[in-house]
């Protein structure tokens, strides 16, 4: 699947840098506007930006639903599991991916209800309406403030982020069931520093020799 992983990092790479863009040109533009310029202020001035901050908001909502699913595959979520560290590999195995599938169930039902949530709050409209089907009784659906977007679109992350997220969690319970190894985020190396020493607390360990 590394035709996914490299889409998923190239999506959240995206919105991630189109975010930055828009604040960037709207503080610019806010910033610039202050100064009487002759035909530049007026021009500036001509130029509506107020729709950047909607964008953003946006932009960093789809980043994080895409962010998350990022984060279940690389192993980069903080979780305290002291006493779970502590049990036998057993015991820590069974508990492991019980929280795994644990995470697959309320994701997937996330995704389920978000896919219901959408269709009735305008995607169905948008969907008659390509099909060429009669729009009797069809509700349109509300729309953004400023961009003036049909809202399902923006909402299109609820149920696209989170069947992500449950695939991720079904992808490391199988890979954890096979070999008893999970993803770890590197935090890099600190010169000095012990490798016992950079262990911790806040992610399950791996079961040596695949799950018991």
């Amino acid at each position: 699947m590394k035709w996914l992983d490299h889409l998923e990092e190239w999506i959240i790479t995206a919105l991630m840098g189109l975010a930055t863009l828009i604040v960037f040109a709207a503080v610019v533009h806010r910033y610039l506007t202050g100064f009487a310029i002759p035909g530049l202020q007026d021009w500036l001035l001509s130029i509506n930006l107020a729709w950047a901050q909607e964008a953003t908001i946006y932009l960093f909502v789809w980043m994080a639903k895409f962010g998350a699913a990022y984060g279940v595959r690389t192993g980069i979520h903080v979780g305290v599991d002291v006493v779970i560290n502590r049990m036998s590999s057993g015991n820590r195995a069974r508990f492991v991916l019980f929280g795994l599938l644990a995470g697959a169930l309320f994701t997937g039902t996330i995704a389920t209800l978000g896919v219901n949530f959408v269709w009735h709050n305008g995607a169905h409209y948008a969907t008659y309406q390509a099909l060429g089907m009669d729009l009797t009784d069809v509700i349109e659906g509300p729309t953004t403030p400023d961009l003036e977007w049909p809202t399902w679109i923006i909402y299109l992350a609820i149920p696209l982020g989170s069947a992500l997220m449950c695939f991720r969690f079904l992808q490391v319970a199988w890979n954890f069931h096979r070999t008893g190894d999970l993803p770890h985020h590197d935090h890099g190396h600190v010169d000095g520093l012990e490798e016992e020493a950079t262990d911790d607390n806040f992610h399950p360990k791996s079961v040596t020799g695949g799950r018991a």
